[in-house]
Order: structure tokens, then sequence, then C-alpha cells
């Protein structure tokens, strides 16, 4: 089958060539990379990628093929997608389809035969930027002129363009496989605990560790003020990841300052950001971000080292919190920067990684034990 050339060019003038796979077409995003050696379809799916070219540093992608199973959201949202070799023959006895013919089938464009590495090694000396990745025009200067022109990461409230319309109950716990490796309880009925969810781009494990551990799940859109998430009575809210810039999401922000210590919050990457602006906090934007299945994160109250899935590109600065309200609890072994908090006297905290991590790590998996436990101390039952 004849190959069809295709560019990635940065917006520094950097050009990669390589070969189009997946949908036809142009997009720019902002280009990333990530280092998980498994996982790409749930990468794919997760919605924290919205506005984002992903580029994978493992050599083969696409040897297991997709599934339904393993999805993350309703559709894949990264903007392109770039390999250095696509496998056409995937190989394993759950996939359905090929991932060209996956992303051909939900438009998202892809080149492969790129040099990863030396892409790899560009964004982590000079940062993340923007790219534009095209099989039609090739011509690199009528490239770099589009994606220099294109908005950047900075200021983009991307939450609303991923969240859902209208609120929904979540009933799909965790398959029995996933349990029984991760310790996620038995997908038990009792539905002891009402947890309402802020979808801003929020992940389907999420909602299933939710739900194997009992609780009856209500899925919330971006915009939900307080007082309408208040009414569902729930016994916990949990702000989900999702993607863009924090600091926009002014609505969010609002809600959660007016929800604080009325019910225990969990927040969870984007939704831990949300958390540090509620609490009066800044961010800021990280040099090339964090995104992998193999970051090192300390926990400060245990002295253990879990090994973590990460996917952001901001920080919450712990040192802009007045008053000393925060605990750290927990930090980047890679650079120091804060990875998880807790409120000193309010039933409040989150992580900046993802303790619901699929295919994995599943080290941090605990801290939907421990949000069930806020909840159970909030409300005064065991």
């Amino acid at each position: 089958m004849k190959k069809h050339p295709a560019l990635l060019v940065l917006e520094d003038g950097t050009t990669y060539s390589g070969f189009s796979f997946g949908a036809p077409g142009e997009r720019i995003g902002e280009v990333v990379f990530n280092t998980s050696l498994t996982g790409y379809q749930e990468i794919l799916t997760d919605p924290s990628y919205k506005g984002q070219i992903v580029v994978m540093t493992a050599t083969m992608i696409g040897n297991y093929g997709v599934n339904p199973d393993d999805v993350e959201s309703r559709q894949p949202f990264v903007e392109g997608f770039v390999v250095r070799e696509d496998c056409s023959v995937p190989s394993n006895w759950r996939a359905t389809q090929s991932l060209s013919r996956y992303l051909a089938d939900n438009g998202i464009p892809a080149i492969s035969d790129v040099d990863t590495r030396s892409l790899t090694r560009r964004l982590r000396d000079k940062g993340a930027m923007n790219g534009i990745l095209s099989d039609g025009d090739l011509q690199v200067e009528s490239l770099l002129e589009k994606v220099r022109a294109a908005p950047r990461m900075t200021g983009l409230d991307l939450a609303q363009a991923v969240s859902c319309r209208q609120p929904y109950v979540w009933t799909e716990p965790l398959s029995p496989s996933d349990r029984s490796s991760g310790g996620d309880g038995s997908g038990n009925d009792d539905e002891r605990w009402h947890v309402v969810v802020y979808d801003f781009g929020v992940k389907y494990n999420i909602l299933r560790s939710l739900r194997s551990r009992g609780c009856r799940v209500t899925v919330v859109p971006a915009t939900t003020s307080a007082d309408e998430a208040l009414a569902l009575k729930p016994h916990g809210v949990v702000l989900s990841n999702g993607p863009g810039d924090p600091e926009p999401v002014i609505y969010a922000v609002q809600a959660t300052r007016q929800l604080l210590g009325r019910v225990p919050i969990f927040g969870i990457c984007l939704g831990h950001q949300i958390l540090g602006l509620a609490l009066g906090g800044k961010t800021y934007k990280l040099k090339f971000g964090h995104h992998g299945g193999n970051h090192p994160v300390k926990n400060l109250r245990s002295g253990r080292v879990e090994i973590t899935a990460q996917n952001h590109g901001f920080g919450v600065d712990p040192d802009s919190i007045p008053d000393g309200a925060i605990e750290v609890t927990h930090v980047s072994l890679n650079d120091n920067c804060l990875e998880g908090m807790c409120h000193r006297s309010l039933p409040a905290f989150s992580v900046q990684y993802h303790p619901e991590a699929s295919p994995g790590p599943h080290d941090s998996r605990y801290l939907f034990d421990q949000f069930l436990a806020m909840i159970a101390d909030f409300h005064g039952k065991v």
C-alpha cells in the first residue's frame, strides 16, 4: 500500500517529515510527548488532550490494536498523533480494528516514520510549542505561517468543549480483572454514598472506580453551579481532570469556592488546579508538562514513592495559597512540583496525577478509599 507523505512543523520552524495514517487533513495543536509504553487508546480518548498533538516516545504503536472496552471517553480528543512506527497489523485477541482505522473513523490525522527521539529532545530543550500536522499542504513556509497565527494553550478554556451537556448517572464498575489487579472493591450495589462528579473532561475510569466502591455516581456539566450540585444532595464531590488552562475556568473556581466546607471534595488533575485557585492560589505553565505512565511521586505522609500516570501542562504554586491553608502531601521526584495537597481544616484534598490510571500503574488507587473515608467522617458514619 502506497504511503502518502506528511509533515509536522513546529512554530520554531523545526520540520519533521513522515507518512500519513489515520484520517487525512490538517490540524494545529500544542505538541507534547507521552512516555507511556502502553495505553495509547486510553491516551487518545483522554479529554485532557483536547487541543494537543501527542507524540508517543515508545517506538511501535498500534501493535495490540483497538477495542471498545478500553476507551476513556465518548471519542478521541487529541488533535493529532505522532509515532515512530505504526503497526498496521495488530495482534491481540481483544482487538476489533487497527489503530489507523480507528483514527480514520474518528477524524484524527496522524503521522508515522517520524524521528520521535529527536522531536522529544527538541520539546524537552525548548518546551511545549504549537505545531501543525498536514498531509495536504506540504509547503513549510505556508504551514509555519498558519501555526504561528494559532492561539496558544495559555488562556484557553477547553473544559466546556469536552464536558457533557446534561447530567447523567453512571452505573458501570471496573471490570473484574481490573478490580482484582487494583484492589478496587467488588462492584457492589449498596450505593451508600452519592458522589457528584464535575465533568471538566472526566475519564471513565474515575467513574468506574467510584462505582466499584458502591457509590451512586452522578456526572454534571462543567458549568454546574454550587447550588445546582448541592440540590442533588451529594455526600461528596469530585472535581475531574480536563484540558486547557485552569485560570479561565472561572465558573468552576467559583462553584468550588462555594462548595468548600459544605461537602467533601476530591480534585484530580485539572480539578486539583481548580481547587488550588478556589483556595486563593495561583497556577503556572510547565515547560513541557508531565505526560506519561512512569512518573515517580513521593507521599510525604507515608514516605512511600508511587509510580503515577500524569497528563498536565499546568501546576499549582503551593506558596501562593494564603494563610498556610494546605498541607503539601505529594511532590514530584522529577522536578519537585506540587503533586498533592490537603486542606488543614476543611474536608478537601487533591492530586495532580491520575489515581484511576488505566492500564496503570495502580499505586495510587488508595486515594479513592481515602475520599470515601473522608465522606464517612464528615457525615459521622462508619
